[in-house]
C-alpha cells in the first residue's frame, strides 16, 4: 500500500489529545489514572494480549528462542511509539494505548495465516477478506470479557482500527502509532530475517540503506530522529519525504522477499492449517466458541483467536490419525 509521507489532518484539532471524547458505555471517573491509563491497563490484562506471545510474527515455529513474537513486536513498536510522543509533547497514556492493542486481531502464523483466512473469506462471496485492524477492533469491543468487551475510549478505538488500512486516526497519538508501526516491523523483520538466513545483508536494496542506514539500531534511530524534527518543523505527524520513500522501498522490498516468499515452506503449511481449520469448524458450529449469529463470522472469531501452537495441536487431532489408534 502506497502512503504519503504525510497525509492532511481530517479535522482541526489541537496538537496534542488531552482529554478523551467518552466511551461507547459511560463510565465514572476512576479517581486515580486517567482514562487512556484504565484502557492500557484494561488491554494489558486481556485475555487476548497474553495470546501474543504465542503468535508469529514472521517465522513460524523458530528454533531460536529470539526470534520476535507478535507480542515482542507490540512491545518495541510501543517503545518506539512512546519516545516520538514524548519528545513532540503529545500524550503518551493514549500512545501507549493504542500501540499495545493495535494488533490484538492478528491471526495465528502472521501474514501467513491473514492472507490464508481472506483467501477462504474471497472464496465464500467476501470481497474485503480478513483485515486484522478490523478485528482488533472487534477483539475490543466485543470478544473480550465473555461478550462485553473492555469498553474502551473513542480515541483508543480509533488509533486501533487506522493503524493500518485506508482510514486515517484521528488523533495525533494514533498518526504516531500509524508510522512506528512500520518503522518497528520493517527493521526487525529484517532483522529476524537475517538471523534465520533466508536474506543476507548483500540482498537488501543498497539505496534504502544508504538513507536509513547499514545496522537495525542505526535505521530506527534515523526514523525516529528524522520523524521528530520532521513533524515539529511541520506541525503534522511526518517523515521527510526522503526518509519516508527509503523506509517504503525496504518495506515493499520486505513482503516480496520474505513475507511472501514462495520458497517459504513452513509458512504454505501453516496457511493451510489455518484454511482447513475454519473450514472445518464452519460446518460444525458445536465445536466452536458461541461470539456471534453470523456462522462465518464466529468462525472467524475462533479461528483467529487461537495462537500458533493451539492451532497446531487442533489441526492434529483433527486431520492426523493417531497411531495408537489405528491398532485398537
Amino acid at each position: 500500500m502506497k502512503e504519503r509521507a504525510s497525509e492532511p489532518s481530517k479535522r482541526a484539532a489541537r496538537w496534542a489529545c488531552e482529554a478523551s471524547a467518552g466511551r461507547p458505555i459511560a463510565e465514572p471517573p476512576d479517581g486515580l489514572r486517567n482514562e487512556f491509563q484504565r484502557d492500557r491497563d484494561r488491554i494489558i490484562h486481556a485475555k487476548a494480549f497474553r495470546r501474543l506471545m504465542h503468535k508469529t510474527q514472521v517465522f513460524v515455529s523458530p528454533d531460536s528462542d529470539h526470534f520476535r513474537t507478535r507480542l515482542t513486536h507490540t512491545l518495541e513498536m510501543m517503545q518506539i511509539s512512546r519516545t516520538i510522543a514524548r519528545s513532540l509533547a503529545l500524550n503518551e497514556d493514549l500512545t501507549e494505548a493504542i500501540a499495545l492493542a493495535h494488533d490484538l486481531g492478528h491471526t495465528p502464523f502472521g501474514h501467513t495465516g491473514e492472507d490464508a483466512l481472506s483467501r477462504v473469506l474471497v472464496s465464500l462471496g467476501h470481497e474485503r477478506g480478513f483485515r486484522h485492524n478490523e478485528h482488533s477492533l472487534r477483539v475490543v469491543d466485543v470478544l473480550e470479557k465473555e461478550g462485553r468487551g473492555l469498553n474502551l475510549t473513542h480515541e483508543v478505538r480509533d488509533g486501533i482500527l487506522n493503524h493500518t488500512g485506508k482510514g486515517y486516526p484521528l488523533t495525533r497519538e494514533g498518526e504516531i502509532v500509524r508510522l512506528a508501526d512500520r518503522i518497528a516491523y520493517v527493521n526487525h523483520d529484517v532483522d529476524d530475517a537475517l538471523r534465520a538466513g533466508v536474506i543476507s545483508t548483500e540482498n537488501l536494496p543498497g539505496e534504502a540503506l544508504a538513507v536509513l542506514g547499514y545496522k537495525m539500531s542505526t535505521r530506527i534511530d534515523t526514523l525516529v530522529r528524522d520523524m521528530i524534527l520532521t513533524s515539529r518543523e511541520r506541525g503534522e505527524v511526518a517523515l521527510s519525504e526522503e526518509v519516508y520513500a527509503a523506509l517504503m522501498q525496504l518495506r515493499t522490498w520486505l513482503f516480496k522477499n520474505v513475507y511472501h516468499n514462495p520458497l517459504a515452506r513452513e509458512s504454505r503449511k501453516a496457511g493451510a492449517v489455518v484454511a482447513a481449520l475454519f473450514e472445518y469448524y464452519l460446518e460444525r458450529p458445536e465445536e466452536r466458541a458461541k461470539s456471534d449469529p453470523d456462522p462465518i463470522a464466529e468462525t472467524i472469531d475462533f479461528v483467529a483467536g487461537m495462537t500458533d501452537r493451539y492451532a497446531l495441536a487442533t489441526y492434529k487431532r483433527i486431520f492426523l490419525p493417531r497411531t495408537d489408534a489405528i491398532f485398537e
